[in-house]
């Protein structure tokens, strides 16, 4: 099987991930994603997408992700898992969307507005 290549984002996260058929093992930036993700629900979600469409074990992933928190890197890598997981195997599409993982969640941080202390919070009103 050639290499799949795809992307998935969160927030200001970017994952580009390259799996390849493998016995399972999956490398973000050059570590084990279990020292990259330390903490087990993090570790859960980048799972997620493998679990649900029951190909664990089956594939190595090479993760290269940048930007944001810890948290939205591992929902866009689980993201990116998730649409190459659909690229070789379409059947898997209805039980992975059924779960949400095919949706890219499109929330951002507001940008701050000028004339304001923030996104939406002014600066303080003195009547006299």
């Amino acid at each position: 099987m050639p290499t799949t290549n795809t992307s998935g984002r969160r927030k200001t996260a970017v994952a580009r991930i390259y799996l390849s058929d493998g016995s399972g093992n999956i490398t973000v930036n050059g570590k084990n994603y279990t020292e990259y993700f330390p903490t087990l629900p993090l570790q859960y979600i980048v799972n997620q997408s493998l679990e649900v469409s029951g190909s664990a074990g089956k594939f190595d992933i090479n993760v290269n992700v940048a930007g944001g928190g810890v948290k939205g890197q591992a929902e866009a890598v689980r993201l990116a898992i998730a649409k190459a997981i659909v690229e070789l195997n379409p059947e898997a599409k209805s039980g992975l969307r059924a779960k949400g993982l095919m949706t890219r969640d499109d929330r951002m941080v507001e940008r701050k507005k000028p004339g304001r202390r923030k996104a939406r919070k002014r600066f303080q009103f003195s009547k006299r």
